[in-house]
């Protein structure tokens, strides 16, 4: 079985959220829908998921103006799922670091 959960999203907005409403960020498999996605946080981090809402985060285009040029790029696209855990319980995001 491959891994939907790739990685936590570690940024201020979602600080904030994880310590104000319990309310965590993953970036998840594209392929995996909301019901896998419970399970996968409830077994990696034994909590128990309220609520589950996804977003696929568009491909953007990149240019960037240096000393030698113009350098074009692609930031690929990406599944994130924003994960609402029981009161009273947590997630040690930094503790995997």
């Amino acid at each position: 079985m491959e891994s939907i959960l790739i990685r936590p999203v570690i940024t201020e907005k979602a600080s904030a959220e994880a310590e104000g409403r319990n309310r965590y960020t993953f970036v998840v498999d594209k392929k995996a829908n909301k019901v896998e996605i419970k399970k996968a946080v409830e077994a990696a981090y034994n909590v128990n998921v309220e609520n589950v809402r996804t977003i696929i985060v568009p491909a953007k285009h990149i240019v960037r103006y240096t000393k030698a040029g113009m350098l074009e790029g692609k930031k690929s696209s990406f599944k994130k799922a924003i994960i609402d855990v029981r009161s009273g319980e947590s997630i040690d995001i930094y503790g995997n670091l």
